[in-house]
């Protein structure tokens, strides 16, 4: 059952970036900002809100022109989720998720599937894919079908979708593969689980599988890790661009997101100093402290931005030159977002500091996008624990362990 709509006319978050720039979001801004607060409080992006982003061409960015579509640039990509971000974080969220796991399906299933890839993006279908801790599925031969039973956790954007990648093992082995099916299939279901403080409309749920059937042509191997595989000149690819790790990618492009909520915070948090009066008259506006803190969160956001668009940029270059990633170009990906997510996060304590108590009280959304900025550098793929460990094996000369 898809949620009522929840949009209001005047309710939401204000649009803090400028809609008149080239972006393809930016028609469909003002309607994801107005929804912002309701989705956060009903725990659901609008109805809305996913038809209009269905319906535009933000949801072939990530797709090559193979497949019919705009093979857009990794930056340009950043660009977009960034924008989404700072007007509803939930949102830019589910589509962050649906670029970086459909750039990933298309270098797994390769030009065999390219068919169905392509009927895919024409008719601007959502994909997902849970694989979060917890996950186990299994999956045995029934005829020439294959019977699929079990849970898979962390659905990002699941309930929006209209397909799901499920990651199993045959029973008695060990190798996983991975299926993508519709998410109406029979025996698949879609339970809300997702109870966090962050995200609240992210829809990362459980998807159980109940003796889920689907051809066995539709399987593929699931190789760990896979980026070692796709940068192989003898792995066929649909496009030069699928030899990115999708891993890579998807940091990148949630530093460009930390980076849009970041600075939306911190304007309208300028916006809100400008008229508030302190304890005993004195006007906010003229603390040195507070020009200190804003100072710093100013350069904070900047060094961000600069880090991870740069780190885009290069990706691009390396793309268009037709040069295959090396290990060192991963790490560097996810350093680039692993530093950004922590500049922004040093950013967003600051704005903190500075709108204290009173600020807090006052009618901003600053609370929702400081709780949502905190499932950023939690995530698994940008993980600061994870990622910082194998960029200094590697530094040492000893061999990475990331399995993705």
């Amino acid at each position: 059952m898809k949620p009522e709509s929840t949009l209001k006319p005047n309710a939401g978050t204000p649009v803090l970036v400028d809609v008149s720039a080239n972006l393809h979001v930016a028609p469909i801004l003002p309607l994801i900002a107005r929804q912002a607060a309701a989705a956060d409080a009903t725990r659901s992006i609008a109805p809305e809100i996913i038809a209009a982003l269905k319906s535009n061409d933000v949801m072939r960015m990530s797709a090559s022109q193979e497949l019919g579509e705009l093979e857009s640039a990794v930056t340009a990509i950043g660009r977009e989720l960034a924008a989404v971000a700072a007007a509803c974080t939930s949102t830019g969220w589910c589509l962050w998720n649906h670029l970086c796991v459909f750039h990933f399906y298309c270098g797994l299933f390769g030009p065999r599937h390219v068919e169905r890839l392509r009927d895919i993006t024409a008719n601007r279908q959502w994909v997902c894919l849970p694989a979060g801790a917890g996950t186990g599925v299994r999956g045995k031969m029934v005829g020439e079908d294959v019977e699929l039973n079990g849970v898979a956790t962390f659905g990002s954007g699941g309930r929006y979708a209209d397909y799901v990648g499920v990651t199993f093992v045959f029973e008695g082995e060990r190798a996983p593969h991975l299926a993508l099916l519709r998410t109406n299939r029979a025996g698949v279901r879609i339970e809300p689980t997702w109870k966090a403080m962050s995200l609240r409309a992210s829809a990362t749920d459980h998807i159980y599988y109940e003796n889920t059937r689907l051809p066995r042509a539709d399987v593929v191997p699931y190789p760990v890790p896979h980026r070692i595989l796709f940068r192989d000149p003898a792995y066929p690819v649909i496009n030069r661009r699928y030899r990115e790790d999708w891993v890579a990618l998807s940091d990148l492009w949630l530093g460009c997101m930390a980076v849009g909520v970041a600075d939306a915070a911190l304007k309208e948090a300028c916006g809100g100093i400008k008229g508030r009066v302190a304890i005993m008259g004195v006007k906010v506006a003229e603390r040195p402290t507070v020009h200190v803190n804003l100072g710093h969160t100013v350069t904070l956001i900047a060094a961000a931005r600069a880090a991870v668009y740069d780190a885009c940029g290069k990706t691009d270059a390396r793309i268009e030159a037709r040069r295959t990633p090396t290990e060192d170009d991963y790490l560097d990906q996810l350093g680039a977002s692993m530093i950004a997510l922590r500049l922004c996060d040093e950013a967003m304590r600051l704005i903190l500091r500075v709108l204290g108590g009173n600020g807090l009280r006052e009618d901003q959304s600053f609370e929702r996008r400081y709780r949502d900025f905190q499932a950023m550098p939690l995530h698994i793929n940008a993980h600061p624990d994870r990622v910082s460990e194998q960029i200094g094996r590697n530094a040492l000369g000893l061999p990475t362990e990331n399995p993705f």
